[in-house]
């Protein structure tokens, strides 16, 4: 079975792992914890897969963690939140080591093209974006936090912007945002730091390129990128303005409602922050919810889920169809029938990994949580989203471990965690007859 997987991607598995058992043992020692009980291993391995894996699920309020805990805390997001990409870049970008198909493959999955040019020049981008993007979300937070008399606003905006551009959703504030519901300043910079970690690398390189005019037009994918991220921000925000009128944003004036609505749209995109609690939430804004957490954001970017381009293909095959030869030809470009197969493949992978995790959370917890309760954990810890109905903390061991599993395929992605060809299998020398099965 190994023997199918590239060593590259064990690595790349291995590293992951590496991470998350340093976290929890850092978030172990008494140092890490400041609750009134000592904080137990499986909750610090919950928490530090939680970490890395960009989610935000919690079992214990990250509050209580002493200034040392948050900053492993911060410290294991980050190094997630750089995520797969930027770690499979390195690896094959080390001094004197040849770019082999294989890993150009795996770097192309990402990043298109861009691998031809120097995969060193890549991994620096991603750094610098990165840094540069996260301080200047700190740096507007520091002032909003400042102004609203936060304790510690220098270390606050640091941790709040880290977690929102790497999609985190872990907040130092033990009711997460929900105490700036009504602050535009806070609002909109978290949405913004959120947005951008969520769009990939490629794209914001993209539009950098045709804002400096080194380029003349977006490349195909960041357009579809950005219109579909686009559409799904907007179409979400006035679903859950018109659900929640007068439910969960009922107490709220008419210009907190609009910005808590278009909040907790952008959220559910991966991010896990809520400015409005979600076991407030009617049902069909629960459903609403389930369907954004499971899209994700987009490939090459902090956000986990299917990933909003995988959804766009298989939105407009199942209702636009295909060429005779499986291709997809849309307005703009032409899908190739293999990225059509591949994304049509990471939704079955997908609704296959979140049915087990379903399934184990009804076996060891369904007699002590509720069946929407336990399918929305079941969502937002594979889509590394982070929201929750209030029932993580609760769940019994067993549950929470199969969280922990959840979270782990979610973030390292559904190609690291399913069987890979053998690239040695042996090569064929003719075709099986081609046959054809009756569908619908």
């Amino acid at each position: 079975m190994l023997r199918g997987v590239s060593s590259d991607k064990l690595i790349i598995f291995g590293y992951f792992l590496a991470v998350i058992a340093a976290g929890a043992a850092l978030l172990s020692i008494p140092a890490a914890w400041g609750g009134p009980d000592r904080l137990g291993f499986l909750d610090a391995l919950f928490t530090s897969t939680s970490a890395v894996c960009v989610t935000g699920l919690i079992v214990v309020d990250t509050a209580e963690f002493t200034r040392f805990g948050q900053i492993v805390i911060m410290a294991l997001i980050q190094f997630g939140g750089l995520g797969i990409v930027t770690f499979a870049t390195l690896f094959v970008a080390i001094p004197r080591r040849r770019l082999s198909l294989l890993n150009r493959g795996l770097i192309q999955e990402f990043y298109l093209g861009e691998v031809e040019v120097n995969p060193r020049r890549i991994v620096a981008a991603i750094v610098g974006t990165t840094v540069l993007i996260e301080l200047l979300g700190f740096l507007a937070l520091r002032s909003s936090f400042g102004s609203a008399g936060v304790d510690n606003p220098t270390f606050s905006a640091a941790f709040i912007a880290v977690s929102a551009f790497c999609n985190a959703g872990f907040a130092v504030f033990s009711d997460s945002l929900n105490g700036f519901v009504n602050s535009w300043s806070v609002n909109l910079t978290v949405m913004l730091l959120i947005v951008t970690g969520g769009l990939g690398f490629v794209v914001i390189q993209d539009l950098y390129s045709v804002l400096m005019r080194r380029k003349r037009r977006l490349s195909y994918h960041s357009r579809v990128v950005l219109r579909t991220t686009l559409i799904l921000v907007c179409a979400g925000a006035l679903a859950f303005l018109a659900l929640e009128w007068t439910g969960a944003l009922s107490k709220l004036p008419v210009g907190s409602k609009i910005m808590a609505a278009l909040f907790q749209s952008v959220t559910t995109r991966t991010a896990g922050f809520d400015t409005v609690p979600q076991a407030s939430l009617g049902l069909p804004s629960v459903a609403l919810v389930l369907l954004l957490m499971f899209t994700g954001g987009s490939p090459g970017s902090t956000a986990g889920g299917v990933k909003t381009t995988t959804m766009f293909l298989a939105f407009h095959t199942a209702f636009g169809g295909t060429e005779s030869d499986g291709s997809l030809t849309l307005r703009g470009g032409a899908v190739s029938s293999g990225s059509v197969a591949r994304a049509l493949s990471l939704l079955v992978k997908a609704a296959a990994i979140v049915a087990l995790s379903f399934l184990g959370l009804l076996i060891f917890d369904g007699m002590s949580a509720g069946f929407q309760d336990l399918f929305f954990e079941a969502v937002s810890a594979f889509g590394t989203v982070g929201l929750s109905r209030g029932i993580t903390s609760a769940l019994s061991d067993p549950g929470k471990l199969v969280l922990i599993m959840t979270m782990f395929a979610g973030r390292v992605g559904l190609f690291a965690m399913a069987a890979f060809r053998r690239p040695d299998r042996i090569e064929r020398w003719a075709d099986y007859p081609r046959e054809d099965l009756m569908l619908g």
